[in-house]
């Protein structure tokens, strides 16, 4: 498969910053991979556990040492000064990448990407609660608190029109179509503090369990969410009850299913599929091994115009589907029509380079 990871590779980090808006790139970028994170999984928010806690959506993230993705939970944290929100670090697809923005703190929420992490945060900034005198007020109908401990509560109702996608990256094929508001373009101007060092030691501790790595939850970790940072354990814990949607990483990846080269991973989209040159024709015959050339990159050409066309109709299936807010069994009909066009094409493609190659070694130069 031609997605594979590009960690640390400064070309295309630098790509993936100069396609997105302005406002995108004063966020730190530090991670670049080159398929998509899984879904986000369904799960329930622990209860907060003391007055002035502010709730952090759990996110996938990427461990270069094994080259997989991994859950780190959502959890309830203090800020590190009174009256900063959190901006969740999201993923956005540029440069052919897809490059991870850093979360950070600040006195008003940023952009996000459009990922409706949920528990406030629904792809544009925070309904979860705000600060006032000194103290942060929850909004009951939203977050999970406990009222006869906490007293700073409010009920506001959210309407929410992006809960039916779990979608967990911006840009791309399948991912969100959100772009900056005036006053996210305007948070990012602002002056940011970034994880506290009790967020940091929360993510070392999600990348060193193995069971949040996607390879081996397939997009369904057990620890979803806890009430404390770092804690993976006992009753402050919520488990995932379903991933957002099947996990399907490309062959050559941790997580994938296993396969031979009689049975190739299948794939999903056309933007899957991998269009390599045939060998450069070998007659011995210059003359001869020109003209065969020239066959075959007639054959590509026409090839990869085709693939282009079908993966230019699938990504406006998918924004189409965004706009109309489908629902899980619309998606997975669409995906499962998507998969029988990219095998059908794939199928139909080896069988035209198969016949190319069987006339040419018939013609032989002798």
């Amino acid at each position: 498969m031609r997605k594979t990871a590009f960690v640390g590779f400064f070309l295309f980090v630098l790509a993936a910053i100069c396609t997105v808006p302005p406002a995108h790139a004063q966020v730190a970028v530090g991670i670049t991979v080159g398929f998509a994170p899984p879904a986000l999984p369904l799960y329930e928010q622990p209860v907060c556990p003391a007055p002035d806690y502010i709730w952090t959506p759990g996110y996938w993230a990427w461990d270069t040492d094994v080259n997989d993705y991994y859950w780190v939970p959502g959890t309830w944290v203090l800020a590190p000064e009174v009256g900063l929100l959190w901006t969740p670090p999201w993923w956005g697809w540029g440069g052919g990448v897809f490059a991870f923005h850093e979360g950070f703190w600040g006195p008003t929420i940023g952009f996000y990407g459009g990922i409706a992490y949920g528990f406030g945060y629904f792809g544009v900034g925070f309904e979860g609660g705000y600060w006032q005198g000194g103290h942060f007020f929850y909004n009951q109908s939203v977050v999970n608190v406990n009222v006869t401990e906490i007293h700073n509560v409010y009920t506001k109702t959210v309407v929410n029109s992006t809960t039916v996608s779990h979608v967990s990256y911006n840009g791309g094929q399948g991912g969100t179509t959100a772009r900056p508001t005036a006053e996210e373009e305007a948070a990012a101007r602002e002056s940011h503090t970034p994880p506290t060092n009790e967020q940091a030691q929360h993510v070392q501790a999600a990348r060193a369990n193995p069971e949040l790595r996607a390879s081996n939850n397939q997009g369904k970790p057990r620890i979803a969410a806890t009430s404390r940072p770092g804690d993976f354990s006992g009753s402050h814990v919520t488990e995932a009850k379903a991933e957002g949607a099947p996990y399907h990483p490309p062959a050559g990846h941790p997580g994938a299913a296993s396969a031979d080269a009689t049975h190739p991973n299948p794939a999903v989209h056309a933007a899957d599929l991998s269009h390599d040159r045939a060998p450069a024709p070998n007659t011995g015959d210059a003359k001869l091994d020109k003209k065969y050339q020239k066959q075959q990159d007639k054959l590509y050409s026409q090839q990869e115009k085709e693939r282009q066309q079908l993966q230019k109709q699938q990504d406006q299936e998918h924004l189409q589907a965004d706009h109309d807010k489908a629902d899980a069994a619309t998606r997975q009909q669409m995906e499962q029509k998507h998969q029988q066009q990219t095998q059908e094409l794939q199928q139909r493609h080896q069988q035209e380079q198969q016949a190319l190659q069987a006339r040419q070694t018939r013609r032989g130069p002798g």
